[in-house]
């Protein structure tokens, strides 16, 4: 087990060493899961809403990736966008 000091700021934040983001592909903005068990706080990584929601509606088509969603969204979004500034 590894273990490193890290200290609590006035605001109750904490730095999490980079080594520890690395194994555990955290980058900026990643969310993560904070539990207490016997004293003792356990950090997990997260998924986004994507994710942990994917294929739970039966299409009969293939899953997407996280990535092919947000590229669908962002032209459905772009598209709102046209049709109401009355674009083409």
């Amino acid at each position: 087990m590894q273990e490193r000091v890290s200290v609590v700021t006035r605001k109750g934040q904490i730095t999490i060493p980079a080594e520890f983001r690395r194994a555990l592909g955290l980058k900026e903005g990643d969310k993560v899961a904070l539990s207490l068990e016997e004293g003792e706080v356990r950090l997990s990584p997260t998924d986004g809403v994507v994710t942990r929601t994917a294929g739970i509606f039966k299409t009969g088509e293939p899953p997407k990736t996280t990535e092919e969603l947000r590229v669908l969204a962002e032209e459905a979004i772009a598209q709102d966008v046209m049709e109401r500034s009355g674009g083409k």
